[in-house]
C-alpha cells in the first residue's frame, strides 16, 4: 500500500499503472490515450490515457522494468517534454506530472541486456529505495505479527514458537503475498476454538 505524504500532490490524482499486467499491444494506448477511430475498436470519442489521468497529481509505473523497449523511447520523450500525443492524433496536451516507479527486476542488469533504456533509468532515477526481501527483513516478527492479525480478521490467534521459527527460517521466495497466502490456509485448516497454530 501506499501512503501520500502531506506534499504539493497529496490531494491530486494518484495514478497506478501495472506495466506487467497490460498487454504490449494496449499498454501504448492505455498509458497516452488514443484519438477518435485511432484503431478498430476505439471509441468513437477516443480516451485520455493514464498519463493525463495523472495531471497534476503522481503516476505510479509499477513494474517498469516489463515496459516494452519501443515504448520507453515514447516514455522518454513525455518526460522531456511533459506533452502526452495520444495514439492517431497530432495533437499535443501538456501534462504535470510526478512519475513512482516500481520493478522486481534490477534495472540496472536490465539497461546491460540492452531491454531497458540507460537515459530512461538516468531520467526517471531521482532517488532509490531497496526494500528487502521479506527473509532479510530485521523486524520479520512484528511483520509475521502484523499479518497474522489481520488474517485471523478478530480471532486471537498466535503461532507456537515451533512454527514461528520455521516461518521465519523459511526463504520466501514469493515474498510478502507467499507469506499472507501461507498464513491465510494455516488459520483456514484451524477448528473454530483454536487459537493457536
Amino acid at each position: 500500500m501506499l501512503f501520500r505524504s502531506e506534499g504539493p500532490r497529496s490531494d491530486a490524482p494518484f495514478v497506478a499503472v501495472n506495466c506487467a499486467a497490460i498487454p504490449a499491444t494496449l499498454i501504448e494506448s492505455e498509458l497516452f490515450g488514443y484519438a477518435p477511430g485511432a484503431f478498430t475498436g476505439a471509441k468513437a470519442k477516443g480516451a485520455p490515457g493514464r498519463l493525463q489521468d495523472a495531471d497534476g497529481g503522481t503516476l505510479f509505473l509499477d513494474e517498469i522494468g516489463d515496459m516494452p523497449l519501443p515504448l520507453q523511447a515514447v516514455l522518454l520523450r513525455v518526460l522531456e517534454t511533459r506533452r502526452v500525443t495520444p495514439l492517431g492524433s497530432s495533437d499535443e496536451t501538456p501534462i504535470d506530472i510526478a512519475i513512482v516507479c516500481a520493478s522486481h527486476r534490477p534495472l540496472h542488469s536490465l539497461v546491460a541486456e540492452g531491454t531497458f533504456r540507460a537515459d530512461l533509468l538516468f531520467r526517471l532515477n531521482g532517488l532509490s529505495v531497496t526494500l528487502p526481501a521479506l527473509r532479510e527483513r530485521a523486524d520479520f516478527d512484528h511483520f509475521l505479527d502484523t499479518l497474522l492479525a489481520d488474517a485471523a480478521d478478530g480471532r486471537p490467534i498466535r503461532l507456537a514458537n515451533t512454527v514461528r521459527a520455521q516461518l521465519r527460517a523459511y526463504p520466501w521466495p514469493g515474498n510478502v503475498r507467499q507469506l499472507k497466502n501461507a498464513l491465510r490456509v494455516m488459520i483456514a485448516l484451524l477448528d473454530d476454538t483454536d487459537t493457536v497454530i
